[in-house]
């Protein structure tokens, strides 16, 4: 490999809401690139495997993916690594961390639908890390929202300029193809099924209509400009339809010309960019039981800068000495192969026993701690009940595992003896029961907490102590063996935050 490799790398998520199309997507992007050979692959039924993300019962019941996993694929010497996002209403803080190891993301809107909830939710976690967004309008060969509306509703919802790039020839019953800005091609819908085949025509007599919009798409709305969509402030709009084909290859081009390559990542006061040397990453995501029949436990790590060789020692910060990495997997669609170098840019998932978690920083000297991976304040917590008290010990390896996932977040009263899980989302928790029962063999009920929400609570020591005497009923230990004051309600939160203006209580927790 080149000093340079890293910038052969494009690093990126699919964000959503439910039923946008993001599977969809996902697959033809996979297909374009040549990852998987057959379209159904991500999403067969039956006795075929789902996507790879998609192993636990609770996802195949469900029909959906509740884990993030990562697909690697190459096309035109550049390495794309795409990491999947859970696409379901109540995502967890496994979704927020993924989008921390990505340099960009594409937004997957359905044109029925526009902008919703969980899109918006998305967004801004990129917006906070200020990730570049690319914008594909998806199932424009069905009946959609006008394409000025929908330009319009993304520019003001988001606050952000948006530079159409295609623009879909008819919608609907009258869809007749997407003209490509860039070329000046309408890509054509062939066969009684109407997909693209590959068939794009130049020099095309657009209806009246189209014509006029398209001069007004292009007129109206800003030039694409590389500087202000690196930045997040602008974003380019493609149209097509991923189950069609319509505007997939424009968009796997447009992520490998304009996407960034790996960017510098913050540690601390400091930032870490690709170009150094020395080997460095973190861990943001850990995947337990990823098959059943070997309790494995797979560390994902994105590799920040340096390239890393099979067999080298990292030191990761939580542990301080140096672990030996003999079998680090990279992720090539649906099939683990084992890595022999990596560059900036790559996710390398490392096998472990549960000495390496989420937080983490790898490095070849221990001098960096990268920064910005929260812990969430939970936003529902229920008491666990076990209902076979013999199996206490069993319960706590398995709380620990999960929280060690990032799937739940555990808490130990002080005073009491029911544990407390705190999760993001609702669907943790039929999660939490689901795998508690298949993997751990223990059988466990969810009973409503007294508490609404936790809180973080750091600060002088002697107030600390003052503070502990009078609350010791509303506190509590999180796995880390920190403070966590749980709270009745959000008035409480701000009642105890004027009562103790010496202490933070803190909704979030960097690892």
């Amino acid at each position: 490999m080149t000093p340079t490799a890293h910038n052969s790398r494009r690093t990126f998520a699919i964000i959503s809401h439910p039923d946008a199309g993001k599977t969809t997507l996902t697959e033809k992007l996979l297909l374009t690139g040549g990852a998987i050979h057959l379209a159904g692959e991500v999403k067969a039924r039956g006795a075929a495997r789902r996507a790879r993300s998609d192993w636990m019962k609770i996802e195949q019941q469900r029909g959906i993916s509740v884990t993030s996993s990562v697909m690697t694929f190459e096309r035109d010497g550049i390495t794309f690594n795409l990491l999947d996002t859970p696409g379901h209403e109540d995502f967890s803080e496994d979704t927020y961390r993924t989008l921390t190891a990505v340099d960009s993301a594409i937004m997957v809107i359905d044109a029925a639908k526009g902008i919703e909830p969980q899109t918006r939710k998305l967004f801004e976690v990129c917006r906070l890390r200020s990730v570049p967004i690319i914008t594909f309008v998806n199932k424009v060969d069905r009946e959609g929202r006008p394409v000025f509306e929908l330009l319009d509703e993304i520019a003001d919802m988001l606050a952000l300029d948006v530079s159409p790039q295609a623009y879909p020839v008819g919608m609907g019953g009258e869809f007749q193809g997407v003209l490509d800005f860039a070329t000046g091609r309408v890509a054509r819908p062939e066969g009684p099924s109407k997909e693209f085949k590959g068939k794009r025509e130049a020099d095309v007599e657009l209806p009246e209509k189209v014509a006029e919009n398209v001069e007004l798409a292009q007129i109206g709305y800003p030039e694409f400009d590389l500087d202000a969509y690196r930045n997040g402030d602008l974003t380019p709009v493609y149209f097509g339809s991923a189950l069609k084909n319509f505007g997939v290859t424009e968009l796997i081009e447009a992520i490998a010309e304009f996407a960034p390559p790996p960017r510098p990542q913050p540690a601390g006061e400091d930032t870490v960019g690709p170009e150094r040397d020395e080997v460095t990453g973190f861990i943001f995501k850990v995947q337990a039981n990823m098959d059943p029949n070997h309790r494995d436990r797979i560390a994902f790590m994105r590799q920040v800068s340096g390239t890393f060789k099979r067999g080298m020692k990292l030191t990761p910060s939580g542990l301080g000495k140096p672990i030996a990495i003999h079998s680090p997997i990279l992720f090539f669609a649906q099939d683990r192969e084992l890595a022999d170098t990596a560059e900036a840019g790559d996710i390398i998932g490392i096998p472990n026993h549960g000495t390496l978690r989420v937080g983490d920083t790898l490095s070849e000297t221990n001098k960096v701690r990268f920064t910005g991976l929260p812990n969430f304040a939970p936003e529902i917590l229920r008491r666990v009940q076990l209902r076979d008290p013999t199996k206490t010990k069993q319960l706590r390896k398995a709380l620990d595992d999960l929280s060690e996932e990032g799937v739940i977040q555990v808490f130990y009263p002080e005073i009491g003896a029911q544990w407390i899980v705190g999760v993001v989302g609702q669907l943790q928790l039929d999660v939490l029961v689901s795998r508690l029962s298949a993997e751990y063999k223990v059988e466990a009920a969810l009973e409503a907490a007294p508490f609404a929400t936790a809180r973080w609570v750091s600060g002088d020591a002697k107030a600390l102590d003052q503070f502990e005497s009078f609350n010791r009923a509303n506190l509590a230990k999180d796995r880390d063996g920190d403070l966590v004051f749980m709270a009745k309600s959000p008035w409480d939160v701000g009642y105890q935050e004027e009562k103790n203006p010496e202490l933070k209580f803190s909704a979030t927790k960097e690892r």
